[in-house]
This record gives C-alpha cells, sequence and structure tokens, in this order.
C-alpha cells in the first residue's frame, strides 16, 4: 500500500494550527476554514483582516463587569461618563441592586437574550478547578475583591445571583464565591435547577434560563 505525504506550505499550515485553537473547532475543520479563504475572493480576507484590527482595537473591558464592549465614544455618541463603562452598566433603568455573577461572556448575552432580568452583571473569568487551582485561583480571588469593594463603595448592591454553571467545577466554585462573599451582608442566590446538572448556561433555551433566573434560591 503506497502511503502519501501531503506536504501543505507553511503559511497553510499556520494559518490551520491558529483556527485549531479556537474553542470546538478540530484541525479539519480549520482546514475547511483555510481552504474557504484561500478558494474566496480578496475582499473576504481583507474583510477579516480588518475587523480582527477593529475588534483588537475598537473594544475595551468594562472595569465595572469586565465585559468586553465597544466605547460610546468609539462610535460618535454618548456623554463623556458613559466612555468608560459599558452600554448596560451605564443604562440608568438597569436595577443597580442585583448584580448576577457570570462565568464567561457568552452566559451573559445568553441571559440578556431572555430580556426578563434587568440587573447588572459581573464576569467572574472562570471556575475554580478541583486540582492543580492554585494560579487560577489568585486571578479569580482578584476579581471577587473586586465585586467586594463594588458592592461596599456603592451600597446599592442587594442581593448577587451566582449563575455558574452547574457542571463539578462550576459547584465548587460557587461554595468558593460564597465563602468570599461572607461579611458582605447581602444576599447570595443562585439559579433554580432549571438548568441541568452539567449543562452550560450558553447552550440553554432562553426559557429554561428565565425559569432559573426567576425561580433562584
Amino acid at each position: 500500500m503506497l502511503l502519501v505525504i501531503i506536504v501543505l506550505s507553511p503559511s497553510i499550515e499556520n494559518l490551520i494550527k491558529i483556527f485549531a485553537k479556537f474553542p470546538t473547532i478540530g484541525p479539519k475543520t480549520a482546514a475547511r476554514f483555510v481552504f474557504y479563504l484561500l478558494d474566496s475572493p480578496a475582499l473576504i480576507s481583507d474583510e477579516l483582516i480588518k475587523s480582527i484590527q477593529n475588534l483588537k482595537t475598537n473594544t475595551k473591558v468594562c472595569p465595572l463587569c469586565f465585559r468586553v464592549f465597544e466605547p460610546l465614544a468609539t462610535l460618535g455618541a454618548g456623554p463623556s461618563n458613559e466612555k468608560n463603562i459599558c452600554e448596560i452598566c451605564a443604562n440608568p433603568s438597569r436595577d443597580k441592586s442585583l448584580v448576577c455573577v457570570v462565568e464567561k461572556e457568552i452566559d451573559l448575552e445568553a441571559i440578556e437574550k431572555t430580556a426578563t432580568y434587568k440587573g447588572l452583571y459581573f464576569i467572574l473569568g472562570g471556575v475554580l478547578p478541583i486540582l492543580k487551582k492554585e494560579t487560577v485561583e489568585q486571578t479569580l480571588t482578584t476579581n471577587v475583591e473586586k465585586l467586594r469593594d463594588r458592592v461596599k463603595i456603592t451600597h446599592e448592591v442587594k442581593e448577587i445571583i451566582l449563575a455558574i454553571n452547574p457542571t463539578l467545577e462550576g459547584q465548587n466554585t460557587i461554595l468558593w464565591l460564597k465563602r468570599k462573599l461572607e461579611g458582605c451582608n447581602i444576599k447570595i442566590s443562585c439559579l433554580a435547577q432549571g438548568i441541568p446538572l452539567g449543562g452550560e448556561i450558553e447552550y440553554a433555551d432562553e426559557q429554561t434560563i428565565e425559569s432559573a433566573i426567576q425561580n433562584r434560591r
């Protein structure tokens, strides 16, 4: 049997490796992306390059909730005091007494799609691993301290909702967060079990997320 080895150019191989680093994208799908770009008009590649450059240049992280956003100043609108925080934190109609803590931004967006939660958010930035957790715990501790400062300084927060994925590491993180938030003198609640054990918020339908928030305990 003749073994055929296909040697790709370094440029193609390098881009495949980059795409393969994306979540849920394997080498085969990454290769399809690359060959699609090769077969497409140059305009598509130019748009992709420009969009990535704009993503890195025009966006920033909200200092209150850690959500990535594009400042209103970049978009050519908005008062100066709203330029440094995201549109959710700057919205005066949001309920400032409620803060929903999520693991990552995609969970925030999933909750926002329900259009029923009217409070504010805080993106934790990850979950606490069961093993080898020292480095991660240091980062999360730094983030939680900022949340504690936010609660103590503003005196507006009355309830923190822990909307963490109900995985094993997520449950571990919830217990850890409750210990870290002790002494804040506010209500700490968790999502109801509308989200199945081991499931993830980003994949849940809007009705399930809405039920989990409304029936939190």
